[in-house]
């Protein structure tokens, strides 16, 4: 076996070929002939030592061998445009990146403000983004798509470090002509009966619902589930269901959707947002210097 004999045309053609199943479609993607093409296919395999197609009238299929090239193909390719995207910043004058996941809580109370203020400190360095499930966050940081992630406590830790990142506090939305929309304050046992309205269920809000229900011997009704904040309260303003949010994040429809937010007297809707990083010591400098910023606003008077 020569994997010294593989490059990245050829790699990107095979990639081209299994999507397509044919090596003509395949060739007419990468823009190459077709001759030039299975010649390229051939040299794979040679390299290989193992056949990578099987042949047949309708086009190609993969062998395992072949399944096992395309696999590790996309890795390498992937790493090879994230290279690409990170050596033009340096020649655009970009100091470096920051890789920062996020669960929807952070990304819409918190982070459009904390993000724009360290932008603005640190012109040179610059911030990827992605929201998920808190429970994917984790898994983001501790496989390295992430060197930071922001996540609701009660999320398995799974061997991160954390700190404190924000506090929040859930409130119950109810439509402005709902039953218990008179009220200021309640305690959720008062509306565990409502049809809910809520995220998807692998997140952590939806889980925190599900277990305080379950904790009131109770089984949460939900109506419809969506997958943001914005979309919720869209929900509850039809009149599908009441909805427990973040009061921060409810804030900016009450008026033009005509909701009404009740408090909620119950400890478990304080919560606590956590920063997790696999080895805070350790971060290279772009998302260290992030890292800090996000923490100063945990501290005394912030």
């Amino acid at each position: 076996m020569n994997l010294h004999r593989l490059d990245l045309v050829s790699l990107a053609l095979f990639g081209f070929v299994a999507r397509s199943g044919s090596i003509s479609r395949g060739a007419e993607l990468a823009h190459l002939a077709v001759g030039a093409a299975s010649k390229r296919i051939s040299d794979l395999e040679a390299a290989v030592g193992a056949p990578l197609l099987e042949r047949h009238s309708r086009g190609v299929t993969l062998t395992p061998a072949g399944q096992a090239l395309q696999r590790h193909a996309q890795r390498i390719l992937g790493d090879v445009d994230q290279l690409a995207a990170e050596l033009s910043d340096f020649a655009a004058g970009v100091l470096g990146v920051a890789h920062l996941w996020a669960n929807t809580s952070a990304v819409t109370q918190f982070l459009p403000g904390d993000i724009a203020a360290f932008m603005a400190r640190n012109a040179g360095i610059r911030i990827e983004l992605e929201e998920g499930d808190s429970s994917d966050v984790v898994l983001a940081v501790l496989d390295g798509r992430a060197e930071l992630g922001l996540f609701a406590e009660r999320t398995p830790e799974l061997g991160l470090q954390v700190r404190p990142y924000r506090q929040d506090r859930l409130v119950l939305v109810v439509p402005r002509d709902h039953p218990l929309a008179a009220r200021e304050a309640l305690d959720f046992a008062e509306a565990a009966d409502c049809d809910f309205v809520s995220l998807s269920a692998n997140t952590s809000l939806a889980q925190r619902l599900q277990r305080e229900s379950a904790a009131l011997g109770r089984r949460l009704k939900l109506r419809i589930q969506v997958r943001s904040f914005d979309a919720m309260c869209q929900m509850v303003a039809a009149g599908l269901g009441v909805a427990v949010l973040p009061e921060a994040a409810v804030q900016p429809h009450l008026v033009s959707m005509g909701l009404r937010r009740i408090a909620l007297n119950d400890a478990w809707v304080q919560r606590q947002l956590l920063l997790g990083a696999r080895d805070f010591a350790a971060l290279p400098r772009p998302a260290r210097l992030l890292a800090e910023h996000l923490l100063q606003g945990t501290a005394p008077g912030n």
